[in-house]
């Protein structure tokens, strides 16, 4: 399935309880990605304050690039490199917040810049070593 990735679109973990007890409508789009359907940041907050749960926003800006127009397949490798970089941070979902066309000597590549959020059930952003055994737990599912 192919998707029009732009600004404002949230990606979430393949995490099926969670989107389940959200309400959340989750649309796979790699390896253990989804893009959350008709749900923007506001939305999102919405929903999650509404089952009891909190979602964090985090200020840093994570930026990749990949050669290429603004295409898919350019913004899609762009993303792996973002999904690597938030997964190493142990969140749980990102919103992408720029999508940017550039060359360099000519050749063109594209710029994507993502927020790391984070959806949990405590109104305490989680301890990094917390977090990490939540991942650990959902990739045995």
């Amino acid at each position: 399935m192919t998707f029009n990735i732009r600004i404002g679109t949230i990606l979430m973990q393949d995490l099926p309880l969670m989107s389940r007890r959200l309400g959340l409508e989750p649309d796979s789009y790699s390896k253990r990605w989804s893009v959350i359907r008709a749900v923007n940041g506001f939305s999102l907050d919405r929903k999650v304050h509404a089952a009891g749960w909190n979602s964090f926003f985090m200020a840093g800006t994570i930026t990749a690039s990949a050669l290429g127009s603004i295409k898919e397949g350019s913004v899609r490798s762009a993303l792996q490199r973002i999904f690597t970089k938030v997964r190493a941070e142990d969140f749980n979902c990102l919103e992408v917040t720029g999508i940017v066309a550039r060359r360099f000597l000519g050749i063109p590549y594209v710029t994507v810049s993502a927020h790391s959020r984070h959806i949990q059930q405590g109104y305490l952003l989680d301890h990094p070593r917390v977090r990490q055994a939540g991942q650990t737990a959902a990739d045995w599912v």
